[in-house]
């Protein structure tokens, strides 16, 4: 059998903790309390998905490589699924209400929405639906 994670846990840098926590909270999401302080927390994305915020100085820590200006360049996509078109526009808009920036238009094929924004630091965050037996609602744009 292959190699199968119990959870996963994305680190991403940010700049300002406290803004980051209240742009992520805007959006719906919680924190793990007990793996939360000055320099990092813990946001709980689903069951066993948690993506760690880490102050740029203690992300550091953990690398000797530089730091990526996620405004400037990107590194890595964070995709998140969604139950509904709707809650992918949903997302985006308090996204986007919150300070994110517009990443990409939405988008819409047979097989999935998306649509895409930039969190306050600039890391890139797409938010999908795929519909069971490709059956999207495209009444909720």
């Amino acid at each position: 059998m292959a190699l199968q994670a119990k959870e996963i846990y994305v680190n991403l840098p940010v700049k300002d903790l406290d803004k980051s926590v209240e742009f992520f909270t805007k959006l719906g999401f919680d924190f793990h309390p007990e793996m939360t302080d000055e320099k990092a927390t813990c946001m709980i994305v689903s069951e066993n998905i948690f993506v760690m915020l880490l102050t740029e100085p203690f992300f550091k820590t953990f690398t000797k490589k530089e730091l990526t200006d996620a405004s400037k360049s990107t590194e890595v996509i964070v995709a998140i699924s969604a139950d509904s078109r709707q809650s992918v526009n949903d997302i985006v808009n308090k996204a986007l209400e919150a300070g994110g920036k517009a990443s990409n238009e939405p988008m819409d094929d047979e097989y999935m929405y998306l649509w895409s924004f930039q969190d306050l630091d600039g890391h890139l965050w797409e938010v999908m639906a795929m519909p069971e037996n490709n059956d999207l609602d495209k009444s909720s744009t």
